[in-house]
């Protein structure tokens, strides 16, 4: 069985797209919360960044549908902004961010199906009516009438 494996060098988003490793810019900094000294001294957390508009593996519909659908993650240079510190290491921070972008992007690049537009039966209309008018007239047997 031959499977293919794709080269350490690469992303790999879905089976159109593998984000070349050398688009990828990382930066470290030190985590927040709790932790103690471990949290304080290490800089484990782990911001990763994308500039999708200047990739060489996307065609240009890509890089718009990109733009559009991913726009709060966004900075303010235009390139896609992941962070992860959920890891006790940096690597495995760095893993989880990579993780988290190809999934980000892969989710992005989704097409939804347009909703086709149904009619309510016409028997569930007039049924409807019709529980109307018995409670309707349960209503009005209800009155008081006057007996003169």
């Amino acid at each position: 069985m031959n499977t293919f494996t794709p080269p350490d060098d690469v992303l790999v988003v879905n089976d159109r797209i593998a984000i070349p490793r050398g688009e990828l810019s990382f930066r470290a900094s030190r985590a927040g919360g709790p932790g103690g000294q471990h949290v304080n001294t290490s800089s484990t957390r782990v911001e990763l960044l994308w500039d999708f508009r200047r990739s060489g593996v996307l065609d240009d519909a890509t890089r718009s549908t990109l733009a559009s659908k991913l726009v709060n993650r966004l900075d303010r240079d235009g390139a896609l902004r992941v962070v992860s510190s959920s890891k006790r290491s940096q690597l495995q921070n760095r893993q989880a961010a990579e993780a988290k972008l190809a999934e980000l992007v892969r989710h992005a690049l989704v097409e939804r199906t347009a909703r086709r537009k149904t009619r309510v039966p016409r028997r569930a209309v007039e049924g409807r009516l019709e529980e109307k008018k018995r409670r309707g007239g349960r209503k009005r047997e209800r009155q008081r009438r006057d007996f003169e």
